[in-house]
């Protein structure tokens, strides 16, 4: 019921990850970001204990292999869950259990990991992959154009209803955590958040960190 993409940028530091299903909130229980460390995906049958265990393995400064090797010991039911783990290298690891909805398939790329379940097509997660290979500039841009290219080349076998974009950079925090919860055509949605979010992200960032170099709000009563 799902795609998705996790990717890290070495120029940056940056790593993300972008998803769509046709589940409502998915972006709300499957991607999970260890900001320096990597990424986590956990999907089909989804259980998010898994992303917070790998998360917090992967800052330990386990890699990728061992972040899934542990998750797939820890995990009850392993057959059901599908897994995508990126570390802080750009080295990735993937796992499908043989309960993995519908038309499935993972594949790693350059300093990225894609899966998904419920498929039109096993081509969707290849197609994403070498769009996030080709494409330069932002990380989430890289991300976008990966779900593009995987709804272009089919995407689920039925229509998607939800999709998220996060990015962690130097903060502590997501410098970019944007969700389509319900929507008819939600990564259309989710790229028109962002190219609005985009020109506003630094701010953010800077009233966070020193709020008194902070530009004005724009709002009515902000008087700087």
């Amino acid at each position: 019921m799902t795609f998705s993409i996790a990717g890290f940028c070495r120029d940056t530091g940056q790593f993300g990850t972008a998803i769509s299903s046709s589940s409502i909130c998915v972006a709300s229980r499957c991607p999970f970001i260890a900001p320096g460390r990597g990424v986590v995906l956990t999907q089909n049958v989804t259980n998010p204990a898994l992303g917070l265990l790998g998360v917090q393995l992967l800052q330990e400064g386990l890699d990728a292999e061992q972040v899934l090797a542990r998750l797939i010991e820890s995990e009850q039911y392993p057959e059901w869950r599908q897994l995508q783990v990126l570390d802080g290298q750009g080295r990735s690891a993937m796992h499908s259990g043989t309960e993995t909805l519908g038309i499935h398939a993972t594949r790693q790329g350059r300093d990225c990991v894609a899966g998904g379940n419920m498929l039109a097509d096993s081509k969707v997660i290849s197609a994403m992959v070498a769009a996030f290979e080709a494409h330069t500039g932002e990380l989430a841009e890289r991300l976008l154009a990966a779900m593009d290219a995987g709804l272009a080349a089919g995407g689920e076998m039925g229509p998607v209803y939800s999709a998220g974009l996060k990015v962690t950079d130097q903060a502590s925090w997501p410098v970019v955590d944007l969700r389509v919860d319900w929507h008819i055509a939600p990564l259309s949605e989710l790229r028109m958040i962002w190219e609005n979010y985009l020109p506003q992200r630094d701010a953010y960032v800077c009233r966070a960190i020193q709020p008194d170099q902070s530009p004005s709000y724009g709002v009515p009563g902000d008087q700087r």
